[in-house]
């Protein structure tokens, strides 16, 4: 029996209802707050990037406001989402489209 896992992600103005079976993506959002230098560590240390992945997600951050960094499943993707969190910087779990 094939049994698929749903989980309520609660952010601060609405609730995701998301599919652990269908891939998601980690998220980080640009802001003023956090230097380059910053947000290219965490995503060494957290999500396990080369410094040249680190380097071009960052700029793309910037750029374009927010970028998915890392794929996954939820349970996959949580506790590198909450990590970042706790070190000052946006980030959100969010369910891939499929378009």
């Amino acid at each position: 029996m094939n049994q698929t896992k749903t989980y309520t992600h609660q952010n601060s103005d609405t609730d995701l209802l998301i599919d652990n079976e269908n891939g998601c993506q980690l998220i980080i959002w640009n802001d003023d707050v956090n230097s380059f230098d910053w947000v290219i560590t965490t995503l060494i240390e957290i999500c396990g990037h080369t410094i040249e992945q680190a380097e071009q997600c960052a700029m793309i951050i910037h750029t374009k406001g927010k970028y998915g960094v890392k794929e996954g499943s939820y349970d996959f993707l949580k506790p590198m989402c909450d990590a970042i969190t706790e070190r000052g910087i946006n980030a959100t779990v969010e369910q891939l489209s499929e378009y």
